[in-house]
């Protein structure tokens, strides 16, 4: 059970009795972090539930976040969540993150094989690009402790390393297009198609093969990349009302919850949000999904 932070959130505020729900999200700047401030503003106009986004380092801190009970729900990719049935419960699969390793336009690095003696920024500490870079690195047929040099800097410092020639390639998860990657005007990204198919052999069936469209970033041609599903969480102490108020703004407001940075992800249709995959559906969300959707 979650400990004693969060359940004080998951409480009537001062008027009302609207619950308050914490919600672990990102770095400012990302898709996670914008998606959680929309969801926010929805719920306060909604008057149903209170959101009060958190931002964090990404998918791994936002688990180890909701796990200690510092926060009530949490944003995470697919592959960050451990595989223990019951940890963690769904609330819905709210879109598809994209991967992007960006390199600056003079490098000669074209493929993941070349970063072989680079210095390479895999996002933050406690993202979860994190944990996905590595498995990208050895799909591509590298040791991460051997042939690269890795870092692990927030992204507006990366992008800064990346200028400055501090780092080589920089990666990170997020939506399309990331206005601080700066594409194409500094950067190029690479094409990491072909590793879906290594991806899903050696680390399971989450990775998809996907493309960020032409002129996603302005004059680019369309890059194939990996995109994981980013599930919204929560464990068992979210009381069925909470989720419930939540998922009904996931399933009935959909176009304010649309952040300019999703553009080419699949986003908040009705088949998305309930494939969790392996993660099962809180009560709560269940209950509005066949209310909904029967």
């Amino acid at each position: 059970m979650v400990g004693g932070v969060a359940a004080a959130a998951v409480g009537c505020g001062a008027d009302r009795g609207i619950a308050t729900v914490r919600l672990a999200s990102g770095e400012v700047g990302g898709l996670y972090h914008a998606f959680a401030r929309l969801l926010a503003e929805v719920a306060a106009r909604a008057g149903t539930v209170r959101i009060e986004p958190v931002a964090t380092s990404g998918s791994q801190a936002n688990l180890a976040m909701l796990a200690n009970g510092e926060v009530d729900a949490a944003l995470a990719l697919a592959d960050s969540v451990p595989g223990a049935a019951g940890t963690y419960l769904a609330l819905g699969r709210v879109y598809e993150n994209y991967l992007q390793l960006a390199v600056r336009t003079d490098s000669s690095i074209r493929r993941v094989a070349d970063l072989r003696g680079a210095r390479v920024n895999l996002g933050a500490t406690g993202s979860g690009a994190a944990l996905t870079g590595e498995r990208i690195l050895r799909a591509a047929g590298l040791d991460p402790a051997v042939d690269v040099t890795i870092e692990h800097r927030p992204l507006r410092e990366a992008v800064a390393a990346l200028d400055s020639g501090a780092v080589d390639a920089l990666l990170w998860a997020g939506g399309v297009p990331t206005a601080a990657l700066e594409v194409p005007l500094k950067m190029r990204l690479i094409d990491l198609g072909e590793l879906a198919r290594p991806l899903r052999e050696h680390f399971g069936q989450v990775y998809d093969r996907v493309e960020i469209p032409t002129d996603a970033y302005p004059d680019t041609a369309a890059v194939h990349t990996i995109g994981i599903a980013n599930l919204l969480l929560a464990t068992a102490a979210l009381p069925d009302a909470a989720a419930a108020a939540i998922v009904d703004l996931l399933v009935t407001r959909v176009d304010a919850l649309v952040p300019a940075e999703a553009a080419g992800t699949q986003f908040l249709d009705t088949r998305s949000l309930i494939g969790t995959g392996t993660v099962p559906l809180h009560s709560g969300a269940a209950d509005i999904y066949r209310s909904k959707h029967g």
